[in-house]
């Protein structure tokens, strides 16, 4: 399970954060997930709590969110664009393979609500 790492990382970010800005505690933390990165959302919430107590003196009380993104892929041949999930790598308008990912596997700090 590498979401304890990646959470790890966000604590680290967020913890620069506040001694670049000088906050004392965080609120909330808001992550933006891709559809088909390779972070699992439910996995993320079960460690946060933990990591947050373990690792953090600025998030023991943070409250973690998770805005999904969806997976879109692009069609070079037709120019579609269509969701990755349901169609995978070949465009579902012409059959093509030459296609790729416009988004859906990011993993981005969005928000820090923070005092």
């Amino acid at each position: 399970m590498h979401e304890l790492g990646v959470v790890f990382q966000v604590i680290k970010m967020v913890e620069n954060v506040c001694k670049e800005n000088d906050l004392t505690e965080v609120s909330s933390v808001t992550l933006e997930l891709g559809e088909v990165s390779t972070v699992i959302e439910s996995y993320l919430y079960d460690v946060w709590k933990w990591a947050v107590i373990k690792k953090s003196e600025h998030m023991k009380d943070s409250e973690l969110f998770v805005e999904k993104i969806p997976a879109i892929t692009y069609c070079e041949d037709c120019g579609a664009r269509y969701g990755t999930v349901a169609h995978g790598k070949i465009c579902p308008e012409c059959g093509s393979e030459h296609t790729y990912l416009l988004q859906g596997n990011e993993f981005n700090i969005k928000e820090i609500e923070a005092c």
